[in-house]
């Protein structure tokens, strides 16, 4: 195959190049990358759309150095969509990925990661320097994200177990939490929430990790320090900072091996077997489509999820 070769993705021309290059080292190539993310492009476009996307790129692929990109990269495309958010460290030009040739775009320069915070930018108020990410202008957060990341000496099933008290908690409350496994150690829960400010939607994840915690001390833990999660889950509520992202929904992972964040249901979730967390490749996720569908499909088609309660003591 030539080094670059010419194609139309949805009437927009494309520069592809090096399709062969190995990005794993199982083989797993360029070309079925970017093949992967257009299979896949009907439910992941949806999950993306209107979300600031953080992508990890690894230009030679996951064997080599690895780099995690927020700003528009010099030489893209004029048509590329883009959200102006105002940082610590300046304006920011994210790029957004409304579309199955911006997905094409980002998987020829080896994006292999896509990473979205837990607002839109329809629910997010723009400034003078882009979306503003604190204070009374701070975007509203329409996801709570619930990061379970096993420590040393945790399997799947202790995860699983995890995963389900919290799910369980937050029932009690209202609120339906969606499972997904993380593509590398972890799982998470996506939990569905009408637009509320980002600070409150973190305050609310602190105290729930920290309730956890407390009432299961011997399998949660909400303390960052590595050498306190020997043994435990941690509850990473950080990822509901304004300024934070989560891997999305059928994003491949920068691994060894190509492995899909994969939503799953509660009846998977109940069957794990000892052992780490079950991975997902891209064509077992397709294969996973093809079968039964977007397991998430209802979550896309409900128009008014509930309020979140206040922060738990």
């Amino acid at each position: 195959m030539p080094d670059r070769i010419s194609t139309i993705v949805d009437g927009v021309p494309l520069s592809l190049s090096n399709l062969d290059r190995p990005l794993f080292p199982t083989g797993f190539t360029k070309g079925e990358l970017i093949s992967y993310y257009v299979d896949v492009s009907g439910v992941l476009i949806p999950r993306l759309r209107g979300r600031a996307v953080t992508r990890v790129r690894f230009p030679q692929g996951t064997m080599g150095p690895s780099f995690y990109e927020k700003h528009l990269p010099a030489g893209a495309p004029d048509w590329v969509e883009t959200l102006d958010v105002a940082t610590s460290a300046g304006t920011v030009a994210y790029v957004m990925a409304p579309d199955r040739p911006t997905l094409v775009w980002l998987a020829n320069l080896a994006a292999i990661e896509l990473h979205v915070p837990q607002w839109r930018s329809s629910n997010a108020t723009s400034g003078p320097e882009g979306i503003v990410l604190e204070g009374p202008d701070e975007p509203l957060a329409d996801t709570l994200m619930i990061d379970l990341d096993p420590g040393p000496g945790i399997d799947a099933p202790a995860l699983a177990k995890g995963a389900v008290i919290a799910a369980t908690q937050l029932a009690e409350l209202g609120l339906e939490s969606l499972p997904k496994t993380s593509g590398n150690k972890g799982l998470q829960l996506s939990v569905p929430i009408s637009p509320t400010p980002a600070s409150q939607v973190y305050s609310f994840a602190a105290s729930l990790a920290r309730l956890l915690a407390a009432r299961h001390p011997r399998l949660f833990t909400a303390t960052m320090a590595k050498e306190a999660r020997r043994g435990l889950v941690f509850l990473d509520f950080a990822q509901n900072l304004a300024a934070r992202n989560t891997v999305c929904a059928y994003s491949v992972r920068g691994i060894d091996h190509p492995s899909v964040a994969t939503p799953l249901t509660w009846e998977e979730l109940a069957r794990f077997g000892t052992g780490p967390v079950p991975h997902f490749s891209p064509g077992e996720v397709l294969h996973r489509l093809d079968r039964y569908g977007d397991v998430w499909a209802d979550e896309l088609s409900v128009t008014e999820h509930p309020g979140l309660p206040d922060p738990l003591t």
